[in-house]
């Protein structure tokens, strides 16, 4: 193609709205919460959230993922610009994460051996893990979507750190129905479909992002 010939064709082309910070987040919201609506409508909330929010280690279910979630959307969309670095902006989600590991190591210290497993195990891993990935999904397409709005230069880094914005607040919300506060299980199921989602935003993105 001759540059003339591009040139032409970039000036055909109506330009793309610009990426906005508010309107992407309210979008993912709405595409989170009609998941997380039905079905916390369906499966319903744990009957003693209330009194279990005021124990610190049960409010931390809900807190982290949350807390992750809006660190990682906040970065999402700092990467969106071109050439934008990670640097300090990442001290927030790896705090985040440093302070999951610390409940989880405190518990596994306490737990007697022989019951480690059973802790861990928990009695609801496979509800949690693909209720919280399933969650994810509607954001996460929305966000990315948004995202190409703007020109990220790390296409899969901000595919994947927006995958982990959705997934930490897909996990909050579903903290709201779950009733095993052992840091052992929700750390490790929570974790894991967060980071599930990362991956799968970080393949999209790579897709979807590139420019």
């Amino acid at each position: 193609m001759r540059t003339e010939d591009l040139i032409s064709r970039l000036v055909a082309e109506p330009p793309r709205p610009p990426l906005r910070a508010a309107a992407m987040a309210l979008a993912m919201l709405v595409a989170l919460a009609l998941p997380l609506g039905w079905f916390l409508g369906s499966m319903g909330m744990r009957p003693d959230l209330e009194a279990a929010l005021l124990a610190p280690v049960t409010a931390a279910k809900s807190l982290l993922p949350f807390v992750l979630g809006a660190t990682s959307f906040a970065l999402a969309l700092h990467l969106a610009r071109p050439e934008a670095r990670v640097g300090r902006r990442l001290v927030p989600a790896a705090l985040v994460g440093l302070a999951a590991l610390g409940l989880w190591l405190g518990f596994w210290v306490q737990t007697p051996t022989q019951a480690l497993g059973a802790a861990i195990r928990g009695s609801t891993q496979v509800k949690c893990l693909t209720t919280i990935a399933l969650m994810s999904l509607p954001p996460l397409a929305v966000g990315l979507l948004m995202l190409r709005r703007g020109a990220s230069s790390a296409p899969a880094l901000s595919g994947a750190v927006l995958g982990l914005a959705c997934g930490g607040m897909a996990a909050a919300g579903y903290a709201l129905h779950c009733t095993e506060d052992n840091p052992l299980f929700y750390v490790t199921w929570y974790g894991a479909a967060i980071l599930g989602a990362g991956g799968i935003g970080a393949l999209l993105g790579w897709r979807l992002l590139r420019w």
